[in-house]
């Protein structure tokens, strides 16, 4: 009997792997070859093998470490000293595009339904990174060359089943395909050399970003944006839910002036169905839904998050302001579950409790239509004889200039600011 280190082989050109999963626990009696600990770098995953045969007697890394070539995964204690080498990688970390693949599933742009929402990273309190899957899953997805951060689970907690990654393989063998380099692509930005003009300081965006990044990015891209601009006055609006904050709050909600806007983007809606719609995946039919889940843009820790609220013409104040208060909680928390994150038929952000007016948000794909809300200020307002101080809300809605033309879309947001203005028309 002999203790014996076992370490990470060669994986190619990766200085520091982070470790997702470990496999194995102290006591565990492993077969040669059996998987120890599961690697993922921001090309690939791989399962690092037993290089041999015995009872694991400590465990030197835990999840979320940094490892490479060398590094020292577990004690051993082996009857057979004489095969302590470096095991052999059961799957290369180079670039999915070198694996076999029935598609070029890689080149090509995520489709709308799976980039409807951000996708829902479980446990991510901590900012953990790496997708949840099976070692099995992983292996399937990687024969595919299908990276998992993108593919959105429909399984317990949010894990990634077989069945997400086949979906996910169908989808974007069936988007269609855009120019990656050369031609008319845009070029890149030019990376300058920031530590020679002073100290730097490199901090890893978080899973949210990088997902929500790619994902605005494809929408801005893809997307021939054109925003409009108006100012709704809500004096009365205010005056209103002024009145009946205590009420509400004594039932345990707080009524914010979201819960009012969100009511008259629906009654708008209903007016202006286009806006809630979608393109077909041919671009040649609009898809109208009949029914009114509202994105809520939500700042937390992480990074954005939209998660939706559904029904809301079916909802009445008082229960919006809860259900709004209790997916905005979580959503700080990083309690979502993907349900919670898909579904949305148009999208608000509100920026007024940060401060700030006029912006142009970016449209959701695949909705057609984002409504941006600023802070509302007191203005003197000319009502035809005087100047009066009427309290004005920014209101900037982008949306798809391939739907929704700019004559509709100045209907739309007058529409808009006639339901803020007197919030009684959304009952009739």
């Amino acid at each position: 009997m002999a203790d014996l280190e076992l370490v990470v082989p060669d994986i190619g050109d990766f200085d520091e792997v982070e470790v997702i999963e470990v496999l194995v626990a102290v006591g565990d009696t492993v077969e040669e070859n059996q998987d120890l600990i599961t690697l993922e770098s921001d090309k690939a995953a791989m399962e690092i093998p037993a290089s041999q045969a015995g009872v694991i007697k400590e465990l030197k890394i835990t999840v979320g470490d940094k490892v490479k070539e060398g590094s020292v995964i577990a004690i051993i204690e082996s009857a057979d000293a004489s095969s302590a080498s470096a095991p052999k990688v059961k799957a290369d970390i180079a670039s999915p595009k070198q694996e076999s693949a029935p598609a070029p599933v890689v080149a090509t742009p995520a489709p709308a339904e799976l980039v409807e929402n951000i996708p829902y990273a479980p446990d991510n309190k901590a900012g953990e990174k790496h997708a949840h899957a099976s070692p099995s899953v992983r292996q399937y997805a990687r024969e595919l060359g299908v990276t998992l951060s993108t593919v959105i689970g429909s399984g317990d907690k949010g894990r990634i089943t077989k069945k997400d990654v086949q979906n996910f393989v169908k989808q974007k063998m069936n988007a269609p395909a855009v120019a990656t380099t050369g031609g008319s692509a845009i070029p890149p930005v030019p990376v300058g050399n920031y530590e020679k003009f002073g100290d730097v300081e490199s901090v890893e965006l978080s899973r949210i970003k990088k997902i929500s990044g790619k994902h605005l990015h494809a929408c801005w891209l893809n997307i021939p944006h054109v925003t409009q601009f108006d100012e709704a006055d809500i004096t009365e609006l205010e005056k209103f839910r002024k009145d009946n904050k205590d009420s509400a709050a004594k039932q345990g909600v707080n009524l914010t002036p979201l819960v009012f806007i969100m009511k008259a983007v629906v009654a708008s809606l209903k007016m202006y169905p286009e806006m809630n719609a979608s393109l077909s995946e041919d671009k040649q039919n609009l898809i109208i839904k009949n029914y009114f889940n509202i994105g809520i843009a939500v700042d937390t820790p992480n990074g954005l998050m939209v998660p939706v609220v559904r029904d809301v013409d079916k909802k009445g104040f008082l229960e919006l302001a809860g259900e709004l208060g209790e997916i905005s909680l979580r959503a700080r928390d990083g309690a979502l579950t993907a349900k919670d994150l898909q579904g949305g038929t148009f999208s608000i952000s509100s920026l007024g409790g940060i401060g700030g007016s006029f912006f142009t948000p970016i449209v959701n794909a695949p909705e057609v239509a984002i409504l941006g809300v600023g802070r509302h200020k007191m203005q003197p307002v000319w009502n035809g004889s005087e100047f009066v101080p009427r309290l004005m809300l920014p209101l900037s809605v982008s949306y798809d200039h391939r739907v929704v033309d700019g004559a509709m879309g100045a209907r739309f947001t007058t529409h808009l600011n006639n339901m803020l203005s007197d919030i009684r028309k959304v009952l009739l």
